[in-house]
């Protein structure tokens, strides 16, 4: 095996394909990256078994062939390469020797016989959406998935498709964030992907309108991003009905500018550190939301203006999980609505009639009297 290239493009490919390579593994093929050249063209894979990233970049092959080297190590070499250019070549003992300018190097390879398959989706149904709207729906729900194992299908975010609606959910036990928006596909179907598949997804997206399309299979869903596929499984299991956890009436709605509540809850959090927890309360009263928190570390007092309508409540949150939230608006204004002091606070956009939009779900903290 043997090609030429150029550095910056093989760097960038080693670097993408190498999110998806195992940081620790029984299997040494496992920890590094599938090199495959042939018609002038160099493959590249990253594949842990759940998650794997492949992409192709321009190659003069001199000779075809296939190997599988250390990612850590490779994406190191090739990072201190002194040229623009990169000659690789493999020896039948899978010695590897690695030219660029002045600069030699020779590592071993791993047989390519013993990287796994990668998997396909031949047949599955096809969506397609602008990478900046994805991008968008991903960064608006990732923040509530699930962290822990008490129900898997939890870590992941659900797809959902219907009536020509794509909405993402995701939840955690104390908190929920939906994203919706209109697409031009009319098929009814919902699969759940893992937050780590999307996590590396994101770093892939841009906020462009050029289309992303998602081949979805009975097992594994295949992305085509920017020259990338991204290939996972899917989650099993029974996602939460999360339609029932929406409350559907409100007996205060609030309207308030997002940053003065972003920057309040921020000053309250300063008194609030993961040894010295203390739930932030939270007054909507008298067109004002006034936020206090009295822990061991001190205490604080703040308040903003706001249009409030309705009862006036009083309630507790982790401050961490509002924050959350809030920053993941991406709206200057919003609309709040609770229904008593122990009812989820939903936050929604001021339009209510804009189907592109989101909703969160933050529980209150019980308040001791």
């Amino acid at each position: 095996m043997k090609f030429i290239c150029r550095k910056d493009s093989l760097l960038e490919a080693v670097n993408n394909v190498g999110r998806a390579v195992s940081g620790k593994s029984i299997h040494p093929s496992l920890e590094g990256i599938y090199l495959k050249a042939g018609s002038n063209s160099l493959f590249l894979a990253g594949y842990d078994l759940e998650l794997g990233i492949t992409t192709q970049i321009e190659a003069d092959v001199q000779e075809p062939g296939s190997i599988v080297l250390s990612a850590k190590l490779f994406a190191e070499i090739i990072s201190k390469l002194p040229s623009d250019e990169v000659d690789v070549r493999v020896d039948e003992k899978l010695n590897v020797y690695i030219e660029s300018g002045q600069s030699n190097f020779q590592i071993l390879g791993i047989s390519s016989s013993e990287y796994p398959e990668l998997p396909s989706v031949d047949d599955g149904t096809g969506i397609t959406l602008p990478q900046n709207i994805l991008l968008s729906m991903i960064r608006q729900t990732i923040f509530a998935v699930a962290k822990t194992d008490n129900r898997p299908i939890h870590k992941g975010i659900l797809f959902e498709i219907e009536k020509g609606v794509l909405r993402l959910v995701a939840v955690d036990g104390s908190r929920l964030a939906l994203r919706s928006e209109k697409i031009d596909n009319n098929d009814d179907m919902s699969f759940v992907i893992p937050g780590k598949t999307l996590n590396e997804v994101t770093k892939l997206l841009q906020d462009e309108d050029t289309p992303v399309s998602l081949a979805i299979g009975r097992r594994h869903v295949v992305m085509e991003i920017n020259g990338y596929a991204v290939i996972s499984r899917l989650l099993e299991g029974e996602f939460l009905a999360y339609n029932k956890t929406i409350p559907t009436e409100a007996s205060t709605t609030i309207r308030l500018k997002t940053k003065d509540m972003i920057d309040a809850v921020e000053r309250a959090s300063l008194v609030i550190n993961d040894y010295v927890k203390s739930p932030m309360v939270c007054q909507f009263t008298e067109d004002k939301v006034r936020i206090s928190c009295f822990t061991s570390m001190g205490s604080v007092n703040d308040e903003f203006a706001a249009k409030i309508e309705g009862k006036t409540e009083e309630m507790g949150f982790n401050s961490r999980l509002l924050l959350d939230a809030l920053r993941n608006c991406e709206c200057d204004e919003i609309r709040i609505e609770i229904n008593g002091s122990l009812s989820p606070l939903k936050i929604l956009p001021v339009n209510k009639d804009d189907i592109d939009n989101f909703l969160f779900l933050v529980l209150p903290v019980r308040l001791k009297k």
